[in-house]
């Protein structure tokens, strides 16, 4: 009977350092355990060496880094009725481990879930224009719903980011053609501008000029120089009738 227990002592030691290897757990400094005692909650374990008593305790961790969701394109209908295709991603992390656990059974994919919900409603209540050009603003309306909804959860929404907006091709023409005829319309009103202040400053020479007697036809006789120093250019002279005075006494003048 001594022989006996003798040769079962090793076996038993043995099987007692094998169920102490197995009840190891290590959980790392990103990470949290949830601790069960036969299916029911008993605690939370931090990070570093934990012991789980096999058969009678089960341990689910939580990562606790903040994780990345992508939530593929979404077809929506903006309030204008344009249908359009929406990329986002969505930045969260767990903050309560033991309510992300016992209150939700996926929250990787009730979170993406909701957040596709939550974007078709918000640009469904937005035109096409203020989706195009207040993507921020879209955004942080869609964390307010999201965020209010998965805080039950034990999850916090860092951020969302809408990536792409896509818009169907009939649409990018349309558009096209409006920034164009937008171009075309600020061109116009800088050369009318343009026209404008020319327009003062000849109205302001030849008010200088008119002051001046003989100066208008002086001036005509420049410009003629101008044009005759082109040998190819044809000039035809227009005399006014008083311009045989103008010159006969702008050079009495001189010579006095």
């Amino acid at each position: 009977m001594a022989n006996e227990l003798f040769i079962c002592f090793p076996a038993l030691l043995f099987i007692i350092f094998l169920g102490g290897i197995a009840s190891i757990r290590i959980i790392y400094q990103y990470e949290r355990g949830i601790l069960f005692m036969l299916g029911k909650y008993q605690t939370t374990l931090d990070p570093g060496l934990n012991f789980v008593i096999p058969i009678l305790q089960e341990l689910r961790k939580v990562d606790m880094r903040i994780q990345t969701q992508d939530i593929p394109k979404q077809e929506v209908i903006t309030k204008d009725n344009i249908p359009a295709l929406v990329n986002t991603v969505v930045y969260f992390k767990v903050e309560r481990p033991g309510d992300a656990i016992l209150k939700i059974e996926d929250y990787q994919f009730a979170v993406a879930q909701y957040t596709q919900a939550a974007l078709r409603d918000v640009i469904g209540n937005a035109e096409l224009d203020f989706v195009l050009t207040e993507r921020e603003k879209i955004a942080q309306n869609i964390k307010k719903i999201v965020d209010a909804e998965t805080s039950e959860w034990g999850i916090d929404i860092a951020s969302i980011k809408i990536q792409e907006i896509e818009l169907p091709a009939e649409m990018k023409r349309a558009m096209a053609k409006q920034a164009e005829a937008e171009r075309e319309k600020r061109a116009q009103i800088i050369v009318s501008e343009g026209e404008l202040l020319a327009s003062n400053n000849l109205k302001k020479a030849a008010d200088n000029l008119s002051q001046a007697s003989g100066a208008l036809h002086l001036r005509t006789l420049q410009t003629i120089r101008d044009i005759a120093a082109d040998p190819s250019e044809k000039i035809i002279i227009v005399v006014p009738s008083d311009f045989q005075n103008v010159v006969s006494g702008f050079l009495g003048k001189k010579k006095q």
